[in-house]
């Protein structure tokens, strides 16, 4: 399957006005539509195989896009290259080409012949036909009188236009003066868009016929590679508002217009998918029944998309771009179009056959010969045992069939005995009955004992009913299919007559005493035909196989033990990460316990601001000293919230803090001191009350500094812990990623490897399922050969003994004796 390969073609500005509007801008094999400002508008980008700009040449386009095409036609593949765009987008120029710059048609022409020169080992003709679709009707531009030319299918030549005139070519310049001469007949018109429009489609079609030299031993002689080249140059879609045409002119735009769009529709239906895809409307327009192996066929197909920049001309170029990106989603199924005579596949049938042949010398073909003979041999033997097999069978049959009417005599026998012994007890029970009415009325009760007596002899006597089943010969359950089923195993419980009179006359008989005939074990011999091997598998192939199976399940193996790793790894990670969420919790906890002393300790701070105003509002005298206490405690209270706010607002230092404690001991201990001094020199009531007071205050402010002293070393190590188990599982978290990183990488490879045996094993089975087909193939032609024989054989022996009987009949009748030829006797 091969893509269809798409190029578009930006054409230069006529007008200057498009450099001031919206333009189209070309970056590699894109092309985007942009404001005037530079900016892209979204939707409006567009990629392909090839996107050419303004200054690109008609050999450049060739080179990119048509060469491959033309090369691949040469060597027997049908190819198509069409120009597809709106009038005056510069189709015709690209198909056509001018003085200076030849176009595809001209260039592809040349390069066809150079590859046949270039190509000496096949022998080529060429034709050449020139057409055009005006208005729905097919004329050939190089006999003006074929008109309306209708279009055919076949299986030879596919779809053809009937009556078109084709001519034989030898050369360049006899192709390019065809081509001027049909130029001549082809429509043209004017319109306000260009002074020489096109007005139908052409169809310029190359023929190349190839056949192989006949150099020695050359089987490819005989097969003849037919192709067809197809460039085509399609009219234009038209606006009538923007073209102003009438009259012939509009009819015309509308064929034209109607084409495209069946052919749009086409590409659609085409582009869809083979799932989606309905019916494709090939048949309604004659362009696209023409173009229809290019199109979703067995061709290669390239097109050429040209477009306008100018702005007026926007938005025919989005359509135009728009069939170009549908007609890139179409494939086509590209073959080489082989036409093979009779001697060519005989020539080739030979050539398998010898190297059939040579395969099988290389394996020991004189082993499987021996072996093929002794299986039919065998099968000989196996068909004449059969054959005694089922005439043992037949007897067999018949015999049962006899014992079956033995078996039915004796119950008819038996039945008659039943009727005899019911007939007997009828008159004994009428005899007894004419007795009893015969006794006197008097006489009754001693004769009813008497009576009940002669009834209990009576009941005496055996009843002589039909002996119970287990006597009877029973027939086992089976089914006796023709020719298949077995006869029963055993023939048991079958009396004789002896027993039959005894139990006649009175006698019970005993299961014991009666005979039975001895049992009989046939055994079924069904038709079945043995078949011998058809083919011998290949060891070497079955190493190999085995080898890549063995190789397969070790990288299995890896791949399972990777991936228990990389689970393992995982659940790893998820620890880890549990643990750092564990620790941010932590984290977030003594970030809480910090704002809350912090909190605490502001209101703390507040009561001692509202005790210390208080204390100073309270105060009425003019003593030195208490001034002095009041002074030193406010002094220790703002000391000790000052260096309490910077161990919480300041980061977590252990020199720093211990600085602070230490210049906090200091100045409580010298405001200790001086107090203590006063206190001695005055030795006042009060002031001993105050001095008793402070110093209980004092050591509960020291008593609270020493608290929160631990609670920091206790908050500052769970800290430094947090931060090393932090620190540890981001060393750890980067090792696991480090090897999480080296097990893709390891799993990627293990898949690449398993992918690798994967094909090494399909192409080990494609050969060995190839191998054993070609045995398969070869023990077919030996059969049909040996069949072949065996009738020869048999016509030669018949023949013989004609001419013996014939011989004996010349002896009797004393004529004259031809001797036989040693060779009709085989």
């Amino acid at each position: 399957m091969e893509k269809i390969c798409v190029a578009v073609r930006l054409r230069p500005s006529v007008s200057q006005d498009s450099l001031h509007g919206m333009y189209w801008k070309i970056d590699h094999n894109r092309i985007s539509l942009h404001r005037p400002h530079g900016t892209p508008i979204s939707g409006n980008s567009y990629a392909f195989d090839h996107v050419l700009d303004e200054s690109c040449t008609n050999g450049s386009v060739y080179e990119l896009v048509v060469r491959d095409i033309i090369h691949a036609a040469v060597e027997g593949f049908n190819g198509t290259a069409f120009a597809y765009g709106q009038t005056s987008s510069g189709k015709t120029f690209t198909m056509n080409g001018s003085e200076t710059d030849a176009g595809v048609i001209h260039r592809a022409v040349k390069d066809v012949f150079e590859k046949i020169h270039a190509t000496s080992d096949r022998e080529f003709l060429i034709r050449v036909s020139y057409m055009e679709i005006y208005n729905e009707e097919i004329n050939d531009l190089f006999a003006v009188e074929n008109n309306k030319l209708p279009i055919h299918e076949s299986l030879e030549r596919g779809i053809f236009v009937a009556g078109l005139k084709e001519e034989i070519v030898s050369n360049v310049d006899q192709v390019l003066k065809l081509i001027k001469q049909g130029e001549v007949n082809k429509h043209f018109g004017e319109t306000n868009m260009n002074a020489r429009s096109s007005r139908s489609h052409t169809i310029f079609r190359m023929v190349i016929e190839s056949k192989g030299k006949e150099i020695g031993e050359n089987l490819s002689a005989d097969s003849i590679r037919v192709s067809v080249l197809n460039l085509v140059d399609l009219a234009g879609s038209e606006r009538i508002a923007k073209t102003g045409a009438e009259g012939t002119r509009l009819k015309e735009g509308k064929h034209i217009n109607k084409s495209l769009m069946i052919l749009g529709n086409v590409i659609n239906k085409l582009s869809e998918g083979v799932r989606q895809r309905g019916h494709i409307p090939y048949r309604d327009s004659k362009l696209t029944r023409i173009l229809q192996p290019a199109l979703g066929g067995n061709a290669k197909t390239s097109i050429i998309c040209t477009i306008a920049p100018e702005e007026v001309h926007i938005e025919e170029t989005k359509g135009t771009l728009q069939f170009a990106s549908r007609a890139k989603r179409i494939t086509n199924c590209v073959q080489v179009n082989e036409i093979l005579t009779d001697a060519a596949l005989l020539k080739r049938q030979n050539q398998e056959i010898e190297e059939l042949r040579k395969k099988l010398q290389g394996s020991h073909a004189e082993v499987l010969e021996q072996e093929v003979l002794k299986l039919r041999n065998d099968l000989l033997k196996f068909e004449l045992e059969r054959e005694k097999l089922q005439m043992e069978l037949q007897e067999e049959r018949n015999s049962h069939k006899e014992r079956d009417q033995r078996i039915r005599e004796q119950q008819m026998k038996i039945e008659s005995l039943n009727n005899l012994v019911n007939l007997s007890e009828s008159l004994q029970s009428s005899n007894q009955s004419r007795e009893q009415d015969s006794v006197k009325n008097t006489q009754r009760e001693d004769f009813g004992g008497s009576c009940n007596k002669s009834h209990e002899d009576g009941f005496v006597t055996p009843c002589f009913k039909a002996p119970p089943n287990a006597f009877v010969a029973k027939r086992s359950d089976y089914s006796i299919p023709p020719e298949f089923s077995p006869l029963p195993d055993a023939f048991s419980n079958v009396a004789d007559e002896d027993a039959w009179l005894k139990l006649n006359k009175g006698f019970v008989a005993d299961l014991d005493s009666l005979q039975t005939t001895p049992a009989r074990k046939v055994q079924s011999f069904p038709f079945n035909e043995i078949t011998p091997g058809q083919g011998l598998t290949n060891e070497n192939h079955k190493q190999e196989i085995q080898n890549l199976e063995r190789q397969l399940e070790h990288a299995i193996m890896e791949k399972n033990k990777l991936q228990e790793k990389h689970e393992e790894q995982i659940l790893v990670n998820k620890k880890v990460m549990a643990e750092i969420s564990e620790i941010k919790q932590k984290q977030r906890v003594i970030e809480e316990l910090q704002e809350k002393f912090s909190n605490s300790l502001a209101m703390c701070k507040e009561v001692y601001m509202e005790i210390r105003s208080s204390l100073q509002s309270a105060k009425d005298d003019e003593n030195p000293s208490t001034k002095k206490i009041l002074s030193s405690t406010s002094e220790i209270g703002t000391c000790l919230f000052t260096t309490l706010e910077a161990h919480l607002s300041t980061a977590i230092n252990d020199s720093l803090i211990q600085e602070q404690y230490d210049v906090l001991r200091g100045s409580i201990n010298n405001i200790m001191e001086s107090l203590v001094l006063s206190e001695t020199s005055k030795g006042c009531a009060e002031d001993d009350f105050l001095k008793e007071s402070l110093s209980i205050e004092l050591d509960d402010v020291k008593e609270r500094c020493h608290g929160l002293e631990k609670e920091l070393d206790s908050n500052n190590q769970r800290l430094e812990l947090s931060k090393q188990q932090n620190d540890n599982l981001e060393r750890e978290l980067k090792l696991m990623k480090d090897e999480r990183d080296s097990l893709r990488k390891m799993v990627s490879e293990c898949i690449q490897k398993l992918e690798m045996e994967k094909d090494l094993k399909e192409s080990a089975l494609k050969e060995l399922n190839s191998e054993v087909q070609r045995r398969r193939d070869l023990g077919e032609g030996i059969k049909r050969f040996s069949a072949a024989f065996a009738s020869r054989h048999k016509s030669f022996m018949s023949f013989n003994s004609e001419i013996m009987s014939k011989t004996e009949e010349l002896r009797t009748n004393n004529w004259v004796v031809v001797p036989v030829p040693k060779s009709l006797g085989g």
